[in-house]
């Protein structure tokens, strides 16, 4: 098992079940460390109730929302219920097929076994896009994953580039603070309640989740528009697409507003559209505009690449080093990626879905070997 947040953790709770002994490794020196690097304020965007990993649910002492300390607690109490004690420290640099085996190289030692799963995220991969004069920009250029909180922000003028979930959430965080922060604007865009009609937004999808997203997308439009109101008023492009239909056919996550759209709407947060290039102190938009930042935050996403650790295992991944099956059987057999597909139900409640049926594939696969 690679990787020990909370696919890995999941993924090795459910092959214990299963019978399975396994042996968790984790680069970093705790469980969980992507959620103990992520910025301050956050908080889980899907409620309690439906994103405990399988065999433990959240306290219930834990608010609807848990906040990103609540999860790494909750990791922490995860991993010792199950007794699963990662080897932490421990880099995978080679995950190679040895006859009926597979051998993952780390940078101390080597470990063999009939499954191997990589369940490492896709947090390690920060997306840093490039434009024009990007080099000699004279202000502070930063990826989202690398933000904690407004002070070091006081006074400056801020670009967040992306709008996406974390992009949302930390320009409001600097807006909060009174500080200066515009959100850079590409592609047209959906945004739903974090709570519709008194419920978590996820409740709703997992009670639709039988129906075609696009026929799901037409129900919910009406509600979705009286929540959030125009947003072609504020700047915004609407997208084509309904918000389920985006996450099922193109991977993209609609923002979950938690106050957002209010700063936009009263001026805190400013919308410009995407960037063409830099100059100097400045960005230049796509529309002429130039203005002077004094720092930009990527919150551009993250890209996994998985070909360096796995050069020589063909058919398992595209052309881009993404899995090209998360959670399920793939072109090699005792090979498995969890976590490597957006869900529109909810990221932790996918990993629960895709640990148990790994678990079973393992298991099918090891009796196999017999």
């Amino acid at each position: 098992m690679i990787g020990a947040g909370p696919a890995g953790l999941a993924c090795g709770a459910a092959m214990k079940q299963a019978g399975i002994a396994v042996s968790v490794l984790d680069r970093a020196s705790a469980v969980g460390s992507a959620w103990r690097r992520h910025y301050d304020r956050l908080h889980l965007h899907t409620d309690r109730g439906h994103s405990g990993l399988p065999g433990l649910a959240m306290p219930r002492s834990y608010p609807k929302y848990p906040s990103r300390q609540q999860v790494v607690d909750y990791l922490e109490a995860y991993a010792r219920k199950f007794e699963i004690a990662p080897r932490l420290n421990t880099s995978v640099t080679r995950i190679a097929s040895e006859e009926d085996s597979w051998r993952v190289e780390t940078d101390g030692q080597g470990f063999r076994g009939p499954v191997v799963v990589v369940a490492t995220g896709m947090a390690g991969w920060p997306a840093r896009p490039s434009w024009p004069g990007i080099d000699a920009f004279s202000g502070d250029i930063l990826h989202s994953s690398e933000y904690r909180n407004p002070e070091p922000y006081a006074d400056k003028r801020v670009l967040v580039v992306g709008f996406g979930n974390s992009g949302g959430e930390i320009a409001l965080d600097l807006a909060e603070a009174g500080i200066a922060v515009s959100l850079a604007v590409r592609s047209p865009v959906r945004i739903v309640p974090r709570d519709l009609l008194g419920l978590p937004v996820l409740t709703w999808t997992i009670l639709e989740r039988y129906l075609p997203p696009r026929l799901a997308d037409i129900l919910n439009a009406p509600l979705i528009r009286l929540s959030v109101g125009s947003i072609e008023k504020l700047g915004l492009e609407k997208a084509a697409k309904g918000p389920l239909a985006m996450v099922n056919e193109d991977g993209r996550i609609p923002l979950l507003d938690i106050g957002t759209v209010a700063a936009i709407r009263d001026g805190r947060i400013g919308v410009r559209p995407g960037i063409e290039r830099f100059d100097g102190d400045a960005v230049v938009f796509t529309d002429g505009g130039r203005t002077p930042f004094d720092a930009v935050i990527l919150a551009t996403g993250y890209r996994p690449d998985l070909r360096p650790m796995l050069p020589d295992v063909g058919g398992v991944l595209d052309e881009a080093g993404l899995p090209r099956v998360s959670g399920g059987s793939t072109a090699r057999p005792g090979l498995y990626f969890c976590s490597f597909r957006v869900a529109p139900t909810g990221q932790l409640r996918e990993i629960g879905t895709e640990a148990k049926r790994i678990a079973a594939l393992a298991k099918a696969h090891i009796a196999s070997t017999i």
